[in-house]
């Protein structure tokens, strides 16, 4: 008898940049195109601070992560997160990942994201081995992309950027879908903070 395999997709959760941060971080895309190659910017409808990847998930875990989800975000008060600094990731010397970095709010940010992993481990999605950072992630230098000393230098003239301050209010958990010209996404539950 043939095994029916249920659709799986790719699903995360995140808070949309908006307003003075998204702006600040397109301009610091604009800036940093100049000093590196071979990166994958990110789009500006697509910028976003991630709480938790959840990979490929079928449509029974995705309802009750979004269940789940939407609870643990109520319990949260809405708050204000600014963005400050330009960083990378594994680290500024060997970036492979540019963000933006936070400072007022990123203590909040760093609970509510501790809350959602938790009620979500049981489910089987392991949260970060490493200490979690609030990032909002600008692009990805392709393996063959080269920054050198000026991308260094741009990002120790980058490091303490003030990125303007956003509210957050609300949580999406979305699905992230590959096009030809990248990827997409497509809101799956949205959360409210203070319900």
């Amino acid at each position: 008898m043939k095994s029916y395999q249920m659709p799986k997709t790719r699903t995360f959760i995140a808070v949309p940049a908006e307003g003075e941060v998204q702006g600040a971080a397109l301009n610091a895309i604009d800036q940093l195109r100049s000093v590196v190659d071979g990166v994958k910017w990110v789009e500006p409808e697509n910028l976003h601070w991630t709480l938790q990847f959840l990979g490929d998930i079928d449509d029974v875990e995705m309802a009750q992560a979004c269940r789940r989800v939407v609870k643990v975000v109520a319990q949260h008060e809405p708050f204000v997160l600014h963005g400050k600094g330009i960083s990378a990731f594994p680290s500024p010397d060997r970036p492979k990942t540019l963000y933006l970095a936070s400072d007022v709010g990123s203590k909040k940010f760093c609970a509510l994201q501790a809350d959602i992993e938790e009620s979500l481990d049981d489910m089987g999605f392991r949260g970060e081995r490493r200490q979690f950072v609030p990032h909002l992630t600008l692009g990805r230098i392709n393996r063959g992309g080269r920054g050198g000393d000026a991308l260094s230098e741009q990002l120790v003239a980058m490091k303490d950027l003030e990125a303007g301050a956003m509210a957050v209010d609300e949580v999406l958990v979305f699905a992230s879908r590959l096009h030809r010209q990248g990827p997409g996404y497509q809101v799956l539950a949205t959360a409210a903070l203070g319900n």
